[in-house]
């Protein structure tokens, strides 16, 4: 993807990169092509597809990924898996640097058909990191096509990770998630948001549950989680960061990401 640096500044500082193709991506007719990209400061990648697939790898940093309809948090030691001709935007809050693969759409046969944040096994990132100093003309037939068929094979057994934001256009809807993203502590209930949105907490629930699959519980818990791992990510405090996040013990906060996770903040980011 050739890119031109816009020099603009957004109000958060973030540096915006606008893509204007993908020409380095499809420059060489192979299956698996690849890019590294590194940013030293807050960044965006404004919104763009590619016509492969793509595997988007952090090998430093925390991003997040965002789709017309959802967001996904890419913590490190995971990577988001976004099939061909998908609308979205890349942004990170600090460093980044990305290691990223692109697959021809003839090689995702079997691979997730969603966007999805995956779990990389120290294997896969090992060929990574392998693949992405090849030669961008690798020999097919030899040894280096062979490792990306073994990268290919690889991706099929990755396990997806609840890392997750579903969005909706839904109006009423909309305004709630842009206030509770923005404000993840927010406690506001279903019957206070009604009174601003201007709709019964019965209609707002039933939207929830069918524009996401999610109940508004459940979704705001969602907000909470992702915006704690990007915090954790950066090296702030479990402490500060369940205390932003509204808790008013860390020991609920910890015991909300392991029932979601699966471990504690400190052994997830081990």
């Amino acid at each position: 993807m050739k890119t031109v640096n816009t020099s603009k500044r957004t109000n958060s500082s973030f540096v915006v990169t606008v893509p204007e193709d993908h020409i380095d991506v499809d420059a060489f007719n192979r299956p698996v092509t690849f890019r590294i990209r590194e940013y030293q400061e807050p960044h965006k990648v404004a919104m763009h597809r590619h016509r492969r697939a793509q595997l988007l790898c952090a090998s430093r940093g925390v991003m997040q990924v965002s789709t017309p309809r959802g967001i996904w948090v890419v913590p490190p030691h995971r990577a988001v898996w976004l099939p061909p001709e998908t609308d979205h935007e890349v942004v990170s809050h600090g460093p980044l640097a990305l290691r990223n693969l692109y697959f021809e759409p003839q090689c995702c046969g079997g691979l997730p058909q969603q966007c999805c944040v995956v779990s990389v096994s120290p294997l896969l990132r090992e060929l990574v990191l392998h693949a992405v100093q090849l030669p961008p003309d690798y020999e097919e037939s030899g040894a280096d096509g062979r490792l990306m068929q073994v990268i290919i094979d690889q991706i099929h057994a990755l396990p997806v990770e609840p890392l997750h934001l579903p969005l909706s256009d839904e109006p009423r809807l909309g305004s709630i998630m842009a206030a509770i993203q923005a404000h993840p502590s927010d406690q506001r209930t279903l019957e206070e948001w009604g009174t601003s949105v201007g709709a019964s907490a019965r209609t707002l629930a039933r939207l929830f549950q069918a524009e996401t699959g999610l109940t508004f519980g459940q979704w705001r818990q969602q907000v909470r989680l992702l915006s704690a791992l990007e915090g954790l990510a950066q090296g702030r405090s479990v402490t500060v960061v369940a205390a932003d996040l509204g808790y008013e013990k860390q020991s609920a906060f910890i015991s909300m990401f392991k029932r979601a996770l699966g471990k504690t903040p400190g052994r997830f980011f081990q």
